[in-house]
């Protein structure tokens, strides 16, 4: 099987990359019937000369190879025709940007695999940027933190070279005594978080202890859904329920808010469900926390203060309280919001190596030798031109109906 690493071509550029250089090497050295090559590319974390030094073969173009790994959506003029793509295509949840690229996909015979369907019989997704989401993010919390109270500045993540240089900046971090940090989450962007909320010393505690207590230290506790929701017909919390019946719960998070001094949203959020804290909430004299940062990021979703996604070079921004309206920095009545929605591109080195060990761990041997649980034909959208029945569900969007 030839194998191929598309160049990224959207705009602003992504520098991650499916597989590090010492990845593909490992992958050529394991599998000996693939061969791999790097199509050329200026803007990629790890340059054209890092593959080529590990006898990997950089080239043109990619219309010989058989599979074809990105990591956004290829724009509709790079795809291939009858080739087989992997990317995050952003389509399963009918979204309108990229309906045109679904029926292009189709159009041009393309059997798109997308990764945020790679998963195990269970549900549980296989592969994903989430940690490193949950890390970048968490830095950027402490940045906002900084900004907030002008107590110390922290060097962008962006700005280091890799995770070990933004680990570096986390000493310069002040927080004073009982400063509390809410978490809301269970998955891989709740435990990226954690990682640099234990990386930087802050103690753990029960959600008992958070409410009721008064610390001599910086403190955090996490969240799961049965203790920020609640059955609106007060019986007892069931959390498959929760899932299956979002819509029949409301939020218990505002004992939470009335204590917190930062809040990181961690979650996965239904629409169909509960709102984290409403408008009524956020304006309260009794709401106190003074900075959220939104790694979830849905925007006019759960969380009233996001009102819009910021961006790597910008990731600050400040909102009144009462009046929902952008305001400047530090003003009356306002809280710090950071609500970056591409983190995992702060640090693409880190991500790009975590992200292609799940590759190489969980769905290459399905790929390339055995798939007893089908894990590579759930995750196809499209093939033989059409749609997968996995994916029927799909036809209305795709016709624009």
């Amino acid at each position: 099987m030839k194998i191929g690493i598309i160049r990224e071509g959207k705009t602003p550029p992504d520098k991650r990359v499916p597989f590090t250089p010492q990845q593909c090497k490992l992958i050529v050295d394991t599998y000996p019937g693939v061969e791999l090559f790097i199509e050329k590319s200026p803007i990629r974390a790890f340059s054209d000369a890092e593959y080529e030094a590990l006898g990997l073969k950089i080239v043109e173009d990619l219309t010989h190879v058989d599979l074809i790994f990105g990591v956004k959506e290829v724009n509709i003029e790079d795809l291939i025709p009858n080739k087989t793509h992997f990317f995050f295509s952003h389509t399963i949840k009918e979204q309108p940007y990229n309906r045109d690229l679904l029926q292009a996909v189709i159009d041009k015979n393309v059997q798109l695999l997308d990764y945020e369907v790679l998963t195990e019989p269970n549900g549980r997704r296989l592969v994903g940027f989430g940690r490193y989401a949950g890390i970048v993010g968490t830095y950027n919390a402490f940045i906002a933190h900084g900004v907030r109270t002008g107590k110390y500045t922290l060097k962008p993540a962006n700005k280091c070279e890799d995770r070990k240089e933004l680990e570096s900046e986390l000493p310069k971090i002040s927080l004073p005594k009982n400063y509390k940090i809410a978490l809301t989450g269970l998955g891989r962007v709740a435990g990226g978080s954690i990682e640099i909320l234990q990386k930087m010393g802050v103690k753990q505690v029960d959600t008992t202890s958070f409410l009721s207590q008064e610390f001599n230290e910086p403190v955090f506790t996490q969240l799961s859904v049965e203790e920020y929701f609640k059955k609106k017909d007060g019986r007892p919390f069931d959390r498959n329920d929760a899932y299956a019946n979002a819509k029949d719960f409301d939020s218990d998070f505002v004992k939470y808010a009335q204590v917190a001094n930062m809040y990181i949203p961690c979650h996965f959020w239904d629409a169909e469900g509960p709102i984290i804290f409403s408008k009524e909430d956020l304006a309260s004299s009794e709401f106190n926390i003074e900075v959220i940062a939104d790694i979830s990021c849905d925007i006019a979703g759960p969380i009233p203060s996001t009102i819009r996604p910021s961006t790597v070079a910008d990731p600050i921004y400040e909102v009144n309280r009462n009046t929902l309206q952008e305001v400047s920095i530090s003003s009356e009545d306002s809280i710090t919001v950071m609500a970056v929605d591409n983190l995992p591109c702060e640090l693409p080195k880190d991500a790009s190596e975590d992200f292609g060990g799940e590759l190489i761990n969980s769905v290459l041997p399905a790929l390339l030798v055995h798939d007893p649980d089908s894990i590579i034909d759930r995750a196809t959208i499209t093939k033989n031109g059409d749609l997968n029945s996995h994916f029927e569900y799909l036809r209305g969007y795709l016709e624009g109906k």
